[in-house]
């Protein structure tokens, strides 16, 4: 299916968040991929520039539910 990108950042006052890019669907079918996210692991984030930012370093668990619903996921960055 398509491909995300699942970055990682540091944001202000050395929070850590988790990126994720590279959708090649409906952007509406992306923003109810960013809410299902956020509920899932019960954490904030936000959907914009067509990147769904995490809030926290949630990679491997955010990884396992895209590849759980059939997505091709490549890591990036440490």
């Amino acid at each position: 299916r398509d491909l995300h990108r699942l970055d990682r950042r540091q944001r202000q006052m050395c929070k850590e968040t988790a990126i994720i890019d590279g959708y090649t669907g409906a952007q509406e079918d992306f923003k109810q991929l960013a809410k299902d996210l956020k509920k899932s692991l019960g954490v904030g984030g936000s959907f914009k520039d067509d990147q769904i930012i995490i809030q926290g370093d949630y990679r491997i668990e955010i990884m396992d539910m895209l590849k759980d619903k059939g997505f091709l996921v490549k890591r990036v960055g440490g």
